[in-house]
């Protein structure tokens, strides 16, 4: 066969391939365009999951008359005009492909009044060919009717999914929709019956309302604020907490200058952000806007416009990394939040539910003094002596029943595991070592970035036998020892000798918690939930170096932790994503006792 120019027809089909994978991408383009055209209110129609037919409704700014037939033409826009332009674009749409592309495979239908013309005018389209322009009934923008998708095509039709599929992927993508611009009203129905009403919303608080349409009720009550910026980049949006971690990855949404986006290295970005809180297995939630200068960016780098690139993607990355990393350090226990108790809230109950009880039962509270056993504080001061290791931290005095203190007092240890304390808004439970877990953790991060482990020499060196590919694994690994405070040699192939080791090990402790640490990260190389070597070293360290169940703690040692928690950066977690701690208000108190009934 020799070489020739293919008809127009088989042209567009072919470039409606690139462009209209399935109904979702229909209701995609003709979305953005209405966006760009200054839609304050969008309606989306679809029958039989967008196969039978795709209805757009806007009010836009419409198209002229005139203009119809040239909408149709393939790269033919109003939003680009030259090079320089497609170098800076801040439209959704500036390819010029979508309308030919969908027209080519379906029967499609344009009504549009542009602002200030008399009447609106109407063409209608099937597989490709143009009916002539004429006049119509509708008021100001425009409404796109697409029917019978692929009718034309049979071999594009046979890999459309089922009805409940397509409607799904129409859904999801509404949901993005709906998430890039709070200003725009969204209306979704199926029939007769309508999937999603997201009435426009203005301001700081509204905008949360707008959040639960597309993710939930949960969502806003079980997650930060992200707000960081640096020259002409910023982030903002909202980090699910890690206790409200999921199952897949489905809520998980990028936005770049309002376009919705699935890219990898911001994707990658928020994963490791989330690597030192998230529980191994699970998946973050969270709503992400990058706002950059459009220079700085290339949307030209799919058809779909799914993908971007970076002028400097490295930059971009750390940003991304370092703001989200720094909004999920806050996890920790405060006053104002007062909980890894959003979304572990005991029996149930939601994180608001618990404040409004405790504020309801403040008077109640205010009047009851909380337990201070007495205690000699020089007695204390003796008995916690060593900054940032358990037992025995350097404490400050113990709190009076007056002070305020997000985790309270401690009052008891339950079963060799949780510390029992109480604040002024109830009962605290604390998992005592996955809280020095994590206390322990942040200690040996900061000290390895100050260069300045804490370590303690040994007036003999102790003697550890392990197995050879243990140990060849182990001095693989060697510059995680000496960062974390170890000094080691290798005696013969079976034989590990240690002549310095972190302060916070005691001496009789060493050898088991040594070997147990070589035997964890050999096995655990590939499925930690920590990536990097040196983080996943000083992890394991902290896990074996925690104090475990059945370890008995004074009072003075459970309010140390309690403090030490307090202070310390992402302590609602332990270093697997595991809650720390939980509390029960007076409120929910009340209720298991069925008291004021």
């Amino acid at each position: 066969m020799g070489i020739r120019i293919l008809p127009g027809e088989l042209v567009d089909q072919i470039a409606a391939g690139e462009v209209i994978e399935r109904p979702a991408s229909v209701v995609k383009e003709l979305v953005e365009n209405a966006l760009d055209a200054g839609a304050t209110r969008i309606e989306i129609d679809v029958e039989r999951g967008g196969v039978a037919l795709v209805r757009v409704r806007d009010d836009g700014g419409g198209i002229a008359s005139g203009e119809l037939p040239m909408a149709l033409a393939r790269h033919a826009t109003s939003k680009i005009a030259c090079l320089d332009d497609l170098e800076a674009i801040t439209t959704l749409g500036f390819r010029g492909e979508a309308l030919p592309s969908i027209g080519s495979v379906s029967r499609l239908r344009i009504l549009s009044r542009a602002a200030g013309a008399e009447q609106a005018a109407q063409v209608d389209v099937e597989g490709g060919a143009l009916t002539p322009v004429r006049p119509a009934a509708h008021p100001p923008g425009t409404t796109i009717e697409v029917r019978d998708l692929f009718f034309n095509v049979p071999a594009r039709r046979k890999f459309v999914r089922s009805d409940a599929t397509e409607l799904t992927h129409i859904a999801r993508l509404v949901e993005r929709l709906v998430l890039s611009r709070f200003d725009v009203s969204f209306r979704l129905r199926h029939g007769t019956r309508v999937l999603l009403d997201a009435p426009a919303v203005n301001g700081a608080g509204a905008e949360l309302s707008r959040l639960e349409v597309a993710l939930g009720g949960d969502f806003a009550a079980a997650a930060v604020a992200v707000r960081h910026a640096a020259g002409p980049v910023m982030l903002s949006g909202w980090a699910g907490l890690p206790t409200r971690s999921r199952a897949q990855p489905d809520q998980q949404f990028w936005f770049v200058n309002g376009r919705s986006v699935r890219d990898r290295l911001l994707m990658n970005a928020a994963r490791l952000a989330y690597r030192d809180v998230l529980y191994h297995g699970r998946h973050p939630a969270y709503v992400l806007y990058l706002t950059l200068d459009p220079k700085l960016v290339d949307v030209n780098a799919h058809p779909a416009k799914l993908e971007v690139r970076f002028r400097d993607s490295r930059q971009i990355h750390d940003f991304a990394f370092r703001a989200v990393q720094r909004a999920l350090a806050d996890t920790k226990p405060d006053l104002a939040a007062a909980s890894a108790a959003r979304g572990v809230e005991g029996l149930g109950a939601g994180h608001g539910t618990a404040l409004a009880g405790a504020a309801a039962h403040a008077g109640r509270a205010a009047s009851l003094p909380l337990y201070a056993p007495t205690r000699d504080p020089w007695a204390l001061a003796a008995s916690v002596h060593d900054a940032g290791t358990l037992p025995g931290a350097a404490a400050a005095p113990f709190p009076s029943s007056t002070e305020e203190q997000p985790l309270g007092t401690a009052l008891a240890q339950l079963h060799g595991a949780y510390i029992l304390a109480q604040n002024r808004e109830g009962l605290v439970l604390v998992d005592m070592h996955a809280a020095h877990e994590r206390v322990l953790y942040e200690k040996f991060k900061a000290e390895r970035e100050r260069g300045t482990p804490a370590s303690q020499h040994l007036l003999e060196p102790v003697i550890i036998e392990l197995k050879a590919h243990e140990l060849t694994a182990l001095l693989e690994q060697r510059g995680e020892w000496e960062q974390a405070g170890f000094e080691l040699d290798a005696l013969s192939s079976t034989r590990l000798a240690l002549r310095r080791v972190p302060a916070t090990l005691k001496p009789g402790e060493i050898p088991q918690i040594v070997t147990s640490l070589v035997h964890d990260l050999t096995l655990e190389a590939d499925t930690h939930h920590l990536e990097g070597a040196a983080d996943r070293f000083l992890g394991t360290l902290a896990c074996r170096s925690a104090i475990h169940a059945h370890r008995r703690l004074t009072l003075p040692e459970m309010d140390t932790l309690l403090r030490q928690m307090e202070a310390t950066e992402r302590a609602n977690q332990c270093n697997h994503g595991r809650p720390t701690w939980t509390r029960l208000s007076l409120h929910q108190l009340d209720q298991l006792f069925l008291r004021g009934r």
